[in-house]
């Protein structure tokens, strides 16, 4: 049997008319699905207010299920913020933009976000190592294009403009053999 008709049978089966979230009741509880949900990952209390309620389920039954996973320790926006923060600068050597970014995806709370991104250190020391890490491999590449390359890294990583020129400059400097790196090069 083909996958075309193996789908359409499918899809024969289900009413076409109730396919909007008011119309689907959810299966289990509130509770059940959110520890489904922070099986697979750690989430944040928004996170997981707003999969519930797209789920279906009433706002009452999910208040009570954050809250009751917050009293048992399951949900916690601080720690999920602090180690959301430690993940991208220590793996992905991110800048505090793309980190505001994540967290802010993630429907952190401003102020949370915030104290987990003041604990992350210096930006700029960040974007120095990545811009060492990866100079070293673009030692066979022009100059302009090994600076063009590095700099569109940084900048996509969420490092800011100046602090990507600083960082490139100072990482191909040695790699290219000059002083302070090439400085007439701008993005």
């Amino acid at each position: 049997m083909s996958r075309a008709s193996k789908s359409s049978r499918a899809f024969r089966g289900r009413d076409r008319g109730s396919t909007s979230n008011e119309d689907r009741k959810p299966s289990g509880t509130a509770k059940d699905r959110a520890l489904r949900l922070l099986g697979v990952r750690w989430r944040s209390v928004g996170e997981l207010r707003r999969r519930l309620a797209l789920a279906g389920f009433p706002p009452d039954e999910v208040e009570v299920a954050l809250t009751e996973l917050e009293m048992a320790g399951l949900v916690d926006d601080e720690r999920f913020a602090r180690e959301l923060v430690r993940d991208q600068v220590g793996r992905r050597m991110s800048g505090s933009r793309a980190i505001r970014a994540a967290l802010r995806q993630k429907d952190v709370p401003t102020a949370v976000a915030e104290a987990a991104l003041a604990e992350a250190g210096d930006d700029s020391d960040q974007a120095r190592a990545l811009a060492r890490s990866r100079a070293r491999r673009m030692s066979g590449l022009p100059p302009e294009t090994a600076y063009r390359r590095l700099y569109g890294l940084l900048v996509r990583r969420g490092h800011s403009p100046g602090i990507a020129r600083e960082a490139c400059r100072e990482a191909l400097a040695p790699v290219f053999g000059h002083e302070e790196g090439p400085a007439d090069l701008e993005p």
